[in-house]
């Protein structure tokens, strides 16, 4: 059946483009069939908007759903439900859980079990080890693997690269996105050992997170990385940007085969927030100054920086707990992302950085725009006031960072493929529209 949805302001995500007001989307059956403005085609079934906006579905290139091995915290079908009520209609979830998603048969062990229970449009990353270039990442598919996630700073799974051979080869070999959590492991463990000497026995603050994990460490494996590719001819992705050092680095110099991510928190709280917040904010990298929040938040605008993402990481409350060298790194991101860019942002950046790049960046095929022919993701914010509480959060952790804030901005509706799957006020609905992602590394970035 064809659905219109009318009335609304509509954001198609295509660069260039100037939101349409008065405008509509014609959807057929999964995908898009036209966009306009005036006088709408007829339709199975219409639907006004209110002159609410409609922006392509986000595409969240930066996931921790904790699925497989530590569900506890979160798993794919709760944290997908989360995505939906956020306005998140595809996600690349990261390999570090338990087993790590290091092998193809892990990856294709978490294909299928997205495919059972995923609300959204679902991809999983493949991870690299000191040890398994020849073995995995050389023999995997990559039309169905949005590329390859190094880590050059710890991590929960030993999934720490620090082999100098294995780094250059994999650079050389491997063809499609390289996506580095870039910090220096060495400066991070003097920092912890020089901090648990000054208070022994007792917690060191929150407040020493940016400290022990400083500017420096960011810039340094970024440095160590962008020259890695360099010399081996990767396409190398930046992750979670966290100071102005790293903006002020890809200002200099940003050749077309880098690009950069930063996420939500850096671009809402600072490190004066470690006072009331504590470890509800503690991740990695961390949360640093006002200042660099300022300097990510203007990178993002220039085009320095490529995307946003939510480096949505679950954990319960009740294991959030310790010092800022023990309490567990990671908070819940993703729901409540996007009210948080439309509040910072005009609705045709947060489409270009939160949508259209990514898929440009990952060569994800059909979505990213609302286009004729591309698939119908498509979500509908409203612009109202809205303070966010934790027993709004859809997450198995049922908690959220960004508690006693107010937006200006809710997510109405979401739909994934051409079906209506999340609505305010009524929830998730009984559908399952979702489908893997494709890619065409191939695309121009």
């Amino acid at each position: 059946m064809s659905k219109l949805l009318y009335n609304a302001e509509v954001v198609t995500g295509e660069p260039g483009s100037r939101p349409i007001k008065g405008g509509w989307v014609l959807i057929d059956g999964e995908r898009i069939a036209a966009v306009g403005k005036g006088t709408p085609p007829q339709a199975d079934e219409a639907f006004d908007m209110a002159g609410d906006l409609l922006m392509p579905g986000m595409i969240d290139t930066h996931v921790h759903f904790r699925d497989p091995g530590l569900t506890q915290k979160a798993d794919i079908a709760s944290e997908s439900a989360a995505a939906l009520a956020g306005g998140v209609t595809s996600f690349i979830d990261m390999p570090n859980t338990v087993p790590p998603t290091v092998t193809v048969e892990a990856w294709e062990a978490k294909m299928k079990r997205a495919a059972e229970v995923s609300l959204a449009n679902y991809a999983f990353y493949i991870g690299a080890t000191n040890s398994n270039l020849d073995s995995e990442l050389l023999r995997a598919d990559y039309s169905q693997i949005p590329g390859v996630k190094l880590f050059l700073g710890s991590s929960t799974g030993n999934l720490l690269v620090d082999d100098d051979s294995a780094l250059a080869r994999l650079f050389s070999e491997v063809k499609v996105p390289i996506a580095v959590h870039a910090e220096d492991n060495a400066r991070i463990a003097m920092h912890a050992r020089m901090a648990r000497e000054i208070f022994g026995d007792e917690p060191v603050p929150m407040e020493f997170h940016p400290v022990i994990r400083d500017a420096r460490a960011c810039v340094d494996a970024s440095l160590a990385a962008i020259e890695m590719a360099r010399k081996g001819g990767a396409r190398l992705h930046l992750l979670h940007l966290s100071t102005a050092a790293e903006t002020r680095l890809l200002r200099a110099d940003k050749p077309d085969w880098l690009t950069a991510e930063t996420c939500i928190q850096y671009l809402t709280f600072s490190d004066a927030d470690y006072e009331q917040l504590g470890a509800r904010i503690k991740c990695n990298p961390a949360i640093k100054s006002s200042t660099d929040r300022t300097a990510l938040r203007k990178a993002l605008k220039d085009g320095v920086i490529d995307v946003v993402a939510s480096d949505h990481a679950p954990h319960l409350l009740s294991e959030k707990q310790g010092d800022a060298l023990s309490a567990p790194s990671g908070m819940p991101n993703m729901q409540f992302q996007l009210p948080l860019l439309l509040d910072l942002f005009k609705p045709a950046e947060v489409a270009r950085f939160a949508a259209s790049r990514p898929a440009e960046i990952f060569g994800i095929e059909g979505r990213g725009v609302l286009r004729p022919g591309a698939f119908a993701d498509v979500v509908r914010v409203g612009r109202r006031s809205h303070e966010i509480s934790d027993s709004d959060s859809m997450s198995r952790c049922a908690w959220t960072p960004a508690a006693g804030l107010t937006t200006g901005h809710v997510v109405e509706a979401t739909y994934v493929n051409g079906t209506l799957a999340y609505e305010h006020g009524r929830g998730v609905l009984p559908v399952k529209a979702a489908k893997p992602l494709t890619f065409n590394h191939n695309l121009k970035k």
